[in-house]
């Protein structure tokens, strides 16, 4: 897969955690997609998974949204520095970083994605 193609979906998955759209980032992803977040207890499944765990970050926040610093591609997949900043529902400021790493299947969209950053020190800036 061309290395453009596969910034294109990158783009498109970090645009709509920015813009905090659910229908924008769960279309990034394949029917059957897997996500490993360090967030959730245990892999997600498919868009209805991959939904609810949108809903439970976005759901702590005015505004959140991640931007990709860093962004090396390897055949079709995709590991990306990312640093996220939000406004929680209580007034705080949030920033933590991470990196996503993204596999791309021949349709454009992400098959697989593994998350490595630290809820819990996200939580507790919320919390204060």
């Amino acid at each position: 897969m061309a290395p453009d193609r596969i910034h294109s979906v990158v783009a498109k998955y970090f645009a709509a955690t920015r813009a905090m759209d659910l229908e924008a980032w769960v279309a990034c992803f394949a029917e059957n997609a897997t996500s490993y977040e360090p967030a959730a207890p245990a892999p997600l499944q498919g868009h209805a998974a991959l939904r609810q765990f949108f809903l439970g970050i976005v759901g702590a926040f005015q505004k959140v949204g991640m931007t990709e610093d860093h962004v090396f591609v390897s055949g079709n997949r995709a590991a990306v520095k990312f640093t996220g900043r939000g406004i929680g529902k209580n007034g705080r400021e949030v920033v933590f970083e991470g990196i996503d790493v993204f596999e791309i299947n021949d349709r454009g969209k992400i098959q697989t994605l593994w998350g490595y950053w630290n809820p819990a020190d996200m939580m507790a800036q919320l919390q204060g």
